[in-house]
């Protein structure tokens, strides 16, 4: 499955303006890295990928809307998979989390 072109415009969108953002495509979807740290992706899979502190994954787990990320089987600390409220707030909400959490990260090079 190729990754929502609608969803990826829209959270460019919502990152203009941001300091050292880089997008780039990877694991089938289009990643927006902030200071060389994946922040959040339009997945592949569907949906957003959002990165978060790993200590604060596990309230915004609903097994429904929000579920933990899985790669290869293995589930992903700190990384959820979003596949509703991806309009208006409830996109600005999850695009801000993952830059939030990533510009927390030491940068690193792209």
């Amino acid at each position: 499955m190729a990754y929502d072109a609608d969803l990826a415009s829209r959270i460019r969108a919502r990152l203009s303006g941001e300091d050292d953002l880089v997008e780039r495509q990877m694991f089938g979807g289009l990643a927006f890295l902030v200071n060389g740290n994946m922040a959040v992706a339009a997945s592949g899979g569907g949906g957003l990928l959002v990165r978060v502190d790993p200590a604060e994954a596990d309230s915004w787990i609903d097994g429904e809307r929000v579920t933990p990320m899985v790669m290869r089987g293995r589930e992903m600390r700190g990384w959820l998979r979003v596949v509703a409220d991806l309009d208006g707030p409830g996109l600005d909400e999850w695009v801000s989390r993952g830059v939030a959490h990533a510009r927390s990260l030491p940068p690193k090079g792209t």
